[in-house]
């Protein structure tokens, strides 16, 4: 099989509004019953349509550098495309770049962008600007994107072709540098990125009018979006959800029309007519260990810690019937889900308590901070499960969490993550020597290197693709550094005047929805 793969699609293909039905999203740091949708009773393009959006996780920062790929990225998709997006199966599609190709060794991808298309402040849409903001994400200090970007070499800007230089063969590049990894903004407005964090310059389907951080930002239709014709929603106005208990009622009152739905609303908001969806993706909750700090720096006690939790409490009282246990950062039936590691270390609290007395710690003679953002039951459900074997856990929140938990310096914390649209991608990161979700990095498993190298060097078309996959998922669950709890999708709530949204795995996908009666 020849290892060059191209994709050719027309400058401005156009996708008529949709009949979809609708898989939504949400959980944690990240967050997702299908149903369909009809949107035969849609408003005009020009129809003064309005998405009120009630969000759960309203973005702390509009620099897509520094917010990465968190939840918060399917609300700068307003305002930010990207090189490629990520259709109904889960695939790279064209977003900015109308094509790509590999040359035939796989260690150089060249994208060519669509002609003619600018940024919100008139800056042009072209290879210059691709080459900036990777560049900017690879090394901009507070970049949440560094270690999504290591098998990019350098990038070459050529007119409307960027030219990436890949420091291995990598065949995940194109489903990586979607809308999660790389929201291109306009390199003009990052020379600043202070600036850019509260005034965000995209070349997205829509434009930021007003933003009060934190609290609200007002955007309207973007005439210049290269897919402009199949954005029926002339105005968005998004906010930051106060509270989850009234989510439902500001559906019902149409204070909102969308919002971000907690499980524990979902009963509710389904009994008050509303649409309710999942949104399946790779969510998935984990608890985190740093092996370079006492007490994990002892094999027998991660191993005790590995058998010490049960994992359908945490569904049982967390996800109210909409999520599953998992000890792997993707949810079951995902590609690269692997069945031969599941249940690996099963539920033992005798067998964690005796591994915890070999290790020299009797009961409640080892005691741990737990340090997280926020309040979360998570961390309680931790706190109370670790008591049973002995453990005793003080909980702190720090708001500032992120900053000792990315410079590794915390011994014991709690992770929720989307995962990415490349699978390799969402490994590396949880098991790599650089993985921003590796509390105990420079630690990576024997063989995951190897591994992961594998799946790069291969197709994604390639018969023998997923087996690869799950062998690299297999060598990374070797990790010490990371124990998986249970997954959730994203849960999603609409008024039924909002159309069928596109059932794209994790993101929200504005295209061809419309709003009636605006």
């Amino acid at each position: 099989m020849s290892a060059r793969r191209t994709i050719r699609r027309p400058a401005a293909p156009v996708r008529p509004a949709r009949r979809a039905a609708v898989l939504g999203t949400a959980l944690v740091s990240l967050l997702v019953p299908a149903l369909s949708a009809c949107g035969g009773e849609a408003s005009s393009a020009t129809g003064g349509s309005t998405l009120k959006w009630a969000s759960s996780y309203f973005p702390a920062h509009w620099d897509p550098v520094v917010s990465g790929s968190g939840a918060q990225f399917r609300e700068l998709a307003l305002v930010y495309a990207s090189l490629t997006r990520t259709d109904e199966d889960g695939k790279a599609v064209p977003d900015l770049a109308e094509s790509w190709e590999y040359n035939d060794r796989g260690d150089r991808i060249t994208f060519h962008l669509r002609p003619g298309l600018k940024f919100s402040d008139g800056e042009p849409v072209d290879a210059t600007a691709v080459k900036a903001a990777i560049e900017r994400a690879q090394k901009q200090k507070n970049s949440a994107l560094f270690g999504d970007l290591t098998s990019i070499k350098s990038v070459e800007a050529d007119g409307l072709d960027a030219v990436l230089q890949l420091s291995q063969v990598d065949y995940q590049i194109p489903q990586l540098l979607g809308q999660r990894v790389l929201q291109i903004a306009s390199p003009k407005a990052a020379e600043t990125p202070e600036k850019l964090d509260q005034n965000p310059v995209g070349a997205g389907p829509f434009v930021v009018e007003q933003l009060v951080p934190g609290t609200k930002v007002v955007l309207k239709k973007n005439p210049d979006y290269w897919d402009a014709e199949n954005i029926h929603i002339d105005d968005v106005e998004l906010v930051s959800a106060p509270d989850a208990s009234t989510v439902v009622s500001g559906l019902q009152t149409g204070v909102y029309n969308f919002a971000d739905l907690d499980p524990s609303q979902a009963d509710a908001a389904e009994k008050a007519g509303l649409d309710v969806f999942v949104q399946p993706g790779s969510n998935a909750s984990n608890i985190s260990l740093n092996i370079n700090k006492a007490p994990f720096d002892d094999d027998k006690v991660v191993e005790a810690f590995r058998h010490a939790f049960n994992r359908k409490e945490f569904v049982d009282k967390l996800t109210f019937g909409y999520g599953e246990t998992t000890d792997q950062p993707f949810p079951k039936g995902y590609e690269a889900y692997d069945p031969t590691s599941e249940n690996a270390y099963p539920y033992d609290p005798a067998k964690a308590k005796k591994l915890l007395a070999e290790a020299g710690h009797g009961a409640g003679d080892l005691e741990l901070d737990l340090v997280i953002p926020a309040e979360d039951p998570q961390a309680e459900i931790v706190q109370s499960q670790l008591a049973a074997v002995g453990v005793t856990v003080t909980i702190k929140i720090d708001k500032n969490w992120a900053t000792p938990f990315f410079a590794k310096d915390l011994a014991f914390s709690l992770y929720s993550t989307t995962g990415r649209d490349s699978a390799v991608q969402t490994l590396t990161a949880h098991f790599g020597p650089n993985g921003p979700l590796n509390l105990s990095t420079p630690y990576e498993p024997e063989g995951f290197a190897a591994a992961t190298a594998k799946v790069r060097q291969t197709p994604l078309d390639a018969p023998d693709y997923t087996e690869a996959l799950r062998a690299a998922t297999r060598a990374g669950l070797a990790s010490k550094a990371l124990i998986f709890t249970y997954s959730s999708p994203n849960l999603l709530a609409k008024s039924k005047k909002v159309s069928g949204l596109p059932k794209n795995p994790a993101h929200i996908d504005w295209t061809g929805v419309t709003i009636s009666g605006s």
